[in-house]
Formats: C-alpha cells, structure tokens, sequence
C-alpha cells in the first residue's frame, strides 16, 4: 500500500508538529517539513526549492509570530503562499493551523488583520450555529489554547465552523478537503512550555504577567486532549474526502 506522505511548514522553531506527529506515525505516514524560520528572512525562496505539490498528500500549515502581511520583511511569505493556492488548486487535503488558517485564507484573497483584542491563553470556542450536515464537526463547546492578535476574514467559498466573543472567526472548512482553525488544537504539555519561555520576547506579550505565564505552563494535562482530539479527526475528515475523491 502507498504511504501517506504528509509535509508540514512550520514558520518558528518553538512551534513544532505537535500532538499529530504520533497519530499519523501510527498510520505509517511519511513526514517531511519545510523550516521557513531556517532562513534568513530576506531570502528569497525560489518556488522548485519546495516540495512538487504531486509529493504530497497532506498539507499540514503551523503558527508563527509573524503576520501573512509581513512580505517586506520575510520574503518567503510570498513564495510560500503562490505554493498553497499551487496546492490547493488540486483538491488535495490541508489543514493550517492559527498563522497556517490564516495563510490559507490570505492565498485565497481573504483578508487577515488585527483581531479586536489579543488572545492567549485557554478560551470556549463555540460551534456556528446551523452549520450543513456533511460539514466538519466540531464539539459544540469546547477550550482550546489560543495565541494569536490577528485573525482572518472568510475565504470564498468558506464555511464558517466556530466562534466566541473574542474573535468572529475560529474556524472554516472549504469543500471537505480544507480545515482551518484559528485557534492550536495541536499543542501539547511540552510545547506549552516552549511559547513560555519564549513570550517574554515576543512583542504579543509584553502585557503579560508572569503570573499568567506561569499558570499557563502549570497546564493540566487533561486540558490537551480536547484539542489534540480535534485535530486527529480533522486529519481523518479530509483524509477521508480525498480517499473519495480517488474513487470517483
């Protein structure tokens, strides 16, 4: 049987390929990444230096700190978001995750910028209401971790999932090939630990306490399985769409 090759861009160091790393193992997937933050930022990446989109089976998109806006100073963006529309462009299945939705909705012509308020920590998310039978479920009330100042606006053709009072959009599906959250259903125990470390650093933080920091880094771990959950069966939900899609 052909393995399932799944290729990751992961933008910062601190922001890995989290909780999902173990489960697609399991499936006996072959996993490979692009380490955009490997690259001095003014480089500019020629498109061939990534992976053919043939390649690949599943494209998983992480966070960053940087904003999808911010070609001027990371030149790569550019590069990077041709190669999703390149990838999106055959139906293939991808799931990005709070920089990586938003990348996918900025390829797309969306618009992202400054959320209303800064978000960090644990929130409720909720499930949209009167979202269509085959569309993605999502619990309809859950906590995920969140860490991001900027959001995205609806791509076209986007169906909106998820929402709470902080911020309008949490998360969208298109067709039933591509999910997107705002939010990061794949952190876990260890990651957490990293974002703390170096938040200190990090200009969204600088508000802060270090009271705050230090809770979130107590995290139980019972607060991680919720988000890791939704993120193995999101894996599953566009896999399975794909699968569908060969045997037509």
């Amino acid at each position: 049987m052909k393995k399932l090759r799944v290729h990751y861009f992961q933008h910062i160091a601190q922001e890995g390929f989290g909780s999902c790393y173990a489960y697609l193992k399991a499936m006996g997937a072959e996993i490979t990444a692009t380490e955009f933050f490997a690259l001095p930022p003014d480089v500019c990446l020629e498109i061939d230096a990534l992976p053919s989109v043939d390649q690949v089976d599943l494209l998983i998109i992480m966070g960053g700190k940087m904003s999808v806006n911010d070609e001027s100073n990371y030149a790569w963006l550019k590069v990077e978001k041709r190669w999703i529309r390149r990838y999106l462009a055959t139906e293939k299945a991808a799931i990005g995750l709070c920089l990586g939705g938003q990348l996918i909705a900025n390829a797309l012509g969306a618009i992202v910028e400054k959320n209303r308020k800064v978000e960090l920590g644990w929130t409720k998310v909720y499930t949209t209401q009167q979202v269509p039978e085959l569309c993605f479920k999502l619990p309809a009330e859950f906590e995920v971790m969140q860490w991001h100042e900027e959001t995205f606006s609806l791509p076209k053709g986007a169906i909106k999932l998820a929402e709470n009072s902080a911020c309008t959009n949490q998360a969208y599906q298109i067709g039933q090939h591509v999910l997107a959250f705002q939010f990061h259903p794949e952190i876990t125990k260890d990651a957490i630990k990293l974002f703390v470390e170096q938040s200190l650093d990090e200009a969204i933080t600088v508000d802060v306490s270090s009271h705050f920091l230090s809770d979130l880094d107590q995290s139980n771990a019972d607060k991680f399985i919720q988000g890791n959950q939704i993120l193995k069966s999101a894996i599953d939900y566009v896999l399975a769409a794909q699968r569908r899609q060969l045997l037509v």
